[in-house]
């Protein structure tokens, strides 16, 4: 009787287990490409960029921009492959080690660097940059992405990149905007510059014209005390990160 009773249980598991879309699919795919580093690999568990990149819609015939996307490319060798057939990457903004890196390689055959040379020191916020107004030239995309970069940037830059983006998106375009949580409120210093509060985020990116449409508990890091430097080793790789959703309306 125990043994029936155990195969039931483990047979109504396996029927309710769903199978992966054809998009989940193509981005596993990327995720598990060569072209990807062992280094790449060893942030998977910890950025889980399939549960997020499902969390925020993408699909392979959007026209996304991804903004800042770092010297390694972190995102960009999961996002150029997977848009390449039916949609197209877009980057800008500090590019020049990552599209070296993807020139002439397969899987980027459709991506696109949009050239950026208007970030400055900022002269009003310690160890911050700035933009001034500007345009990225294009409009009418699906999407744009940042990861862990708005913190970088001074309450001057981070208004005109917000207002850059809405310009850029269709009506119904996503803004996806994720970084290292600070304490609401909590002032700026050396120890936490690198963090930035999501309730200040929410209402400077509202203020450009976006609506909060959802948000994602992924990268919630109950043991971190948000109030260390992200890069100490006590802390890096277990940052709490908030991920946010906006839309345009």
């Amino acid at each position: 009787m125990r043994l029936l009773l155990v195969f039931a249980l483990t047979f109504s598991i396996l029927a309710g287990a769903t199978e992966p879309t054809p998009m989940e699919v193509k981005i596993q795919a990327a995720i598990d490409h060569d072209r990807r580093t062992d280094a790449d690999r060893e942030r998977d568990r910890n950025r889980q960029p399939m549960e997020l990149l499902t969390f925020v819609g993408l699909q392979d015939d959007m026209q996304v921009l991804e903004l800042l996307p770092g010297r390694s490319g972190w995102y960009t060798k999961i996002l150029g492959p997977v848009l390449e057939e039916k949609g197209k990457l877009y980057l800008s903004i500090g590019t020049n080690s990552v599209s070296a890196m993807i020139a002439d390689k397969p899987g980027f055959s459709t991506t696109e660097v949009i050239p950026f040379d208007g970030i400055a020191q900022s002269t009003a916020e310690e160890r911050r940059a700035t933009v001034p107004e500007f345009s990225f030239g294009i409009r009418k995309l699906d999407m744009v992405l940042t990861f862990r970069n708005v913190h970088n940037f001074d309450a001057a830059g981070r208004a005109n990149l917000n207002a850059a983006a809405f310009e850029v998106l269709n009506k119904r375009g996503r803004y996806v905007v994720v970084d290292h949580t600070r304490r609401h409120m909590q002032p700026d210093s050396a120890e936490v510059w690198r963090r930035i509060d999501p309730v200040q985020v929410i209402k400077e990116v509202q203020a450009a014209g976006f609506k909060l449409v959802d948000y994602s508990e992924l990268h919630y890091k109950p043991d971190d005390e948000l109030r260390h430097e992200v890069g100490r080793k006590s802390v890096t790789g277990n940052t709490d990160r908030f991920t946010l959703l906006f839309e345009k309306p």
